[in-house]
């Protein structure tokens, strides 16, 4: 009997990975129930995902080889269109010029869950000497440039474009809706253009239907490879444009007494704003940045010019802060500039509120990235001063976003960061990402 019993076992757990979703899920009442659940599932994730990764890795070379800036992703939004109506989904494009959506449905009635990713390159010309490296070259702000995925979007692509197989080959088991959203221009639109997240919202990604929560996730260097790392609250920075003209008065290098220097009065200003974030603000409440990256003025070694031009960026992770911060800005400028005799002109621009990750939902989900990659691979990291547009889908529904490492334990102290012309990604990893995404996304459709 016993051995009769043995057999029957392996048999059952030779065809587990034949048993529907749906029916598991629906005896999954008491506790033991619920456990062999996750273990079916997270077992199921496992082997879906080792079939995906090869096709994953190829589509990340491929879009890796060929970027595309800021609303003008054209070829990846083909590409992409292309593979999820060959999957059967409801493909929308065009949204906010190049943005890809596709929808699937699953069999049984559910949420909605979002998942995005963003499509765009960078303005980097490569430097990682990699076979399929970028030889892309285009016009930049007048400028002629090389272009580099130096951020992971095209891994980000990949994966979802991954996920978007895996789910839809679990159509007749899935329960709810799954919206896929591809993002443009999550590094900025083009001057003069709108795109990213806030156009798409603009143009209805969030409605018909209205997702429930969305999830989105980061490649991320100097995080070890296998690694998941995430934070509850305010996790990136809001993001600002700072410009600043100083007017003065030109006169001759030689008598500057005859008229009103503007690049003394700059070098005064950009010292002045460090104490707004050193001395005038609760550095134990939250940090903040100041940072003038950009400073222009003169022609000639010998002539003082009228004006000096510059640019900058502001980091807050508090409504309340930031608002305090650009007045202060403002006062500081104007204040130093008057004493010379000089006028200050501040413009800022908000472009990306706070990466917010929704308390309630980032407890809720926090132990299906623990399911994917490990217990002790999972992390809470300190606030990133970098910023995602990611944060205006957060405005509107609840939103998680993590980040997924890509760097190998030996490169840790040399791994160069995003946005570097040497940035690497080690592929290995991203396996890593397809797991946690696809464990989020099933665990919240399943969630009472």
């Amino acid at each position: 009997m016993r051995c009769v019993h043995v057999l029957l076992v392996a048999v059952l757990c030779a065809a587990s990975y034949r048993v529907s979703l749906a029916q598991l899920t629906a005896s999954a009442s008491a506790p033991s129930d619920r456990a062999m659940r996750a273990e079916f599932l997270r077992k199921m994730i496992a082997e879906k995902v080792a079939a995906i990764e090869p096709k994953v890795i190829a589509w990340r070379r491929e879009l890796h080889q060929y970027p595309e800036l800021s609303n003008r992703e054209f070829r990846t939004s083909k590409l992409v269109a292309e593979h999820l109506k060959s999957l059967g989904l409801e493909v929308q494009t065009g949204i906010a010029h190049t943005g890809v959506v596709g929808l699937l449905r699953g069999a049984k009635p559910g949420k909605v869950v979002a998942l995005r990713a963003d499509m765009d390159a960078l303005p980097v010309t490569e430097e990682t000497g990699l076979p399929f490296a970028s030889k892309v070259r285009t016009t930049y702000n007048g400028q002629e440039v090389g272009v580099m995925h130096a951020c992971g979007h095209d891994c980000h692509t990949a994966i979802l474009m991954g996920i978007a197989e895996v789910l839809a080959s679990m159509k007749n088991d899935l329960r709810g809706t799954v919206k896929f959203i591809f993002q443009p221009a999550e590094e900025g639109a083009p001057a003069g253009e709108e795109g990213g997240a806030e156009l798409m919202i603009k143009q209805g990604v969030l409605e018909n239907p209205k997702p429930d929560a969305i999830f989105g996730l980061h490649v991320f260097a100097g995080l070890e490879s296998g690694k998941i790392a995430y934070r509850p609250g305010p996790t990136m920075a809001a993001v600002d444009n700072l410009e600043i003209t100083i007017k003065g008065r030109q006169t001759h290098g030689a008598k500057p007494w005859a008229g009103v220097d503007p690049i003394v009065v700059s070098s005064q200003v950009i010292l002045g704003l460090q104490t707004i974030v050193s001395r005038q603000v609760d550095v134990t409440a939250e940090p903040s940045i100041i940072t003038v990256g950009s400073i222009h003025g003169g022609v000639r070694h010998n002539i003082i010019p009228d004006s000096v031009h510059m640019l900058g960026t502001i980091r807050t992770f508090n409504e309340e802060m930031q608002n305090d911060i650009h007045a202060r800005i403002r006062h500081t400028s104007e204040s130093i500039a008057k004493s010379a005799g000089a006028q200050a002109r501040v413009t800022i621009r908000k472009l990306y509120p706070v990466t917010h990750n929704d308390e309630q939902l980032t407890a809720q989900m926090s132990p299906s990235l623990e399911r994917a990659a490990g217990k002790d691979n999972v992390i809470m990291i300190n606030k990133l001063t970098g910023s995602e547009d990611f944060s205006f889908y957060q405005k509107k529904i609840p939103g998680f976003f993590f980040f997924v490492g890509v760097t190998p334990k030996n490169d840790l102290k040399t791994a160069a960061a995003n946005h570097s012309p040497r940035f690497y990604v080690d592929e290995s990893a991203l396996k890593v990402g397809l797991k946690a995404m696809l464990q989020v996304a099933l665990d919240f459709l399943e969630l009472p």
